[in-house]
């Protein structure tokens, strides 16, 4: 399987990368089936964090045994040191090792200070002079912390999302990494489940040879799709440009992405889907949806308190309220068509 090196570090990573968010939903078993099996095909990446449940525990009971064979990047939100240094700590023993390959600093509103004491920064440069850290790199939704985290230089690596719906900002994030020779990490390659093609999806990805998408991986059909795809090294054709050239002027606006750093919501909104829907019923099986517990769960808008709070924390400046709106409105018209479908 193809290796990229990841930006200046000296860490070889399969360009096909393990996702590991996902095994959150599943059993213990089933996901240390899916981690050895990724890994005897040839994966050698996995990403996780701190923050994804039992995600870590469930990669080091599954691959502890062959742990100088991968690469692992794990995340800490924590914003000061002791609290960083806690999460490092409890990572370890979730991941049943004594070093982490790739910490990264998780979707920070703003640039760790690395001058501070006191601050997260320090928790990890300490970590990785004892050896317990030997990279550190940094994941975020914004472009202008993104952009200030490659032009520091103390970052190796940046996790951004990156698919075929890219902006030219986007593709600049990529451009600029190249050219201070920083890791590029591509996280939500499929944009939150709207883009269903996943040929296009990795024949897009394989045009840039400093990006490492990783792939979030649930089920032994998803782990065999980018297997396969990784085997044939599948490139750009002109008919997945067509798929891509379609999507993109479908999709590409501003969208929600899914990532979740809206909630929680004090009206009990399930924002991430709630604000995608009229996509996911025209690109998804659409039945899913149309059951009373959807219907009552859209319906949830209506008592949003516009608050705020949710398009204040939107990383993409979505008008979160006014789409929601707009979101029931969609699902009510189409629900009055197709609910009997389901």
């Amino acid at each position: 399987m193809k290796k990229v090196r990841l930006g200046r570090t000296d860490l070889w990573v399969t360009k096909t990368a393990f996702g590991a968010l996902p095994i959150q939903r599943i059993s213990h078993a089933d996901a240390g089936r899916l981690l050895r099996r990724a890994y005897d095909s040839g994966i050698n990446y996995f990403d996780t964090a701190n923050m994804y449940s039992d995600s870590e525990e469930k990669i080091g009971q599954a691959l502890h045994d062959v742990r100088h064979n991968v690469v692992i990047s794990t995340k800490s939100g924590g914003k000061d040191k002791k609290t960083v240094q806690a999460h490092i700590e409890e990572s370890l023993r979730r991941l049943q090792t004594d070093y982490i390959d790739l910490f990264q600093f998780h979707n920070p509103s703003q640039m760790p200070d690395i001058n501070d004491p006191d601050g997260p920064f320090a928790a990890a440069l300490e970590a990785k002079q004892k050896g317990y850290v030997r990279h550190i790199g940094i994941t975020n939704h914004a472009m202008a912390v993104a952009k200030q985290a490659i032009e520091s230089g103390w970052f190796e690596t940046l996790q951004f999302p990156f698919c075929y719906l890219a902006s030219e900002g986007d593709l600049e994030l990529v451009r600029l990494c190249k050219e201070h020779d920083m890791g590029f990490i591509a996280m939500k390659g499929l944009s939150g489940g709207m883009l269903t093609n996943a040929e296009a999806c990795y024949a897009f990805m394989e045009q840039y040879d400093n990006v490492v998408p990783i792939w979030g991986i649930q089920r032994e059909s998803e782990l065999d799709q980018w297997l396969a795809l990784s085997a044939r090294e599948v490139p750009m054709t002109p008919e997945l440009q067509a798929v891509i050239d379609k999507d993109r002027r479908e999709l590409a606006h501003n969208f929600c992405r899914g990532c979740g750093y809206c909630l929680p919501c004090a009206a009990g909104i399930e924002i991430p889907n709630a604000a995608r829907m009229a996509m996911l019923l025209r690109r998804a099986p659409y039945q899913q949806y149309m059951t009373d517990e959807w219907h009552a769960k859209m319906h949830k808008i209506e008592e949003c308190i516009h608050c705020d709070a949710c398009k204040g924390r939107c990383p993409y400046h979505l008008d979160t309220p006014a789409l929601l709106a707009a979101m029931l409105k969609d699902y009510d018209e189409f629900y009055a068509v197709h609910h009997n479908d389901k």
